[in-house]
């Protein structure tokens, strides 16, 4: 299984943390992280490129329409979260994907200067 970097989550990512939409908690990812029931919830409502924008790797093994083809969640579907982007950050690195890792870790940066 190969994931690459998502660039179009890293893009709206940028764009929620420059519009503030950030929750700069302290607490555990899995405290915050939706669970299969706020995601499909959250896919009745959206298209799969939404659900996608939320995840900052891709597996493109899998299939397009596939929850499982989004990897590294990072909010919940309405903010920005700072346990997310650290639990992705560190996940990435453990698994080798340096570049996930970089974008997680930029994303972190912003989201701290912007809750200064």
């Amino acid at each position: 299984m190969s994931i690459s970097l998502n660039h179009a989550a890293v893009t709206f990512a940028k764009k929620l943390i420059k519009d503030g939409k950030i929750k700069n908690d302290q607490g555990h990812w899995g405290q915050h992280n939706p669970g299969a029931t706020q995601e499909n919830a959250f896919l009745k409502n959206h298209e799969i490129d939404e659900y996608a924008q939320w995840h900052l790797g891709e597996d493109k093994s899998q299939n397009v329409d596939n929850k499982g083809r989004y990897k590294f969640p990072y909010g919940d579907f309405k903010t920005v979260h700072r346990d997310g982007l650290i639990a992705a950050k560190e996940r990435a690195s453990q698994q080798g994907y340096h570049d996930i890792e970089q974008a997680a870790d930029e994303l972190l940066h912003a989201l701290e200067e912007q809750a200064t």
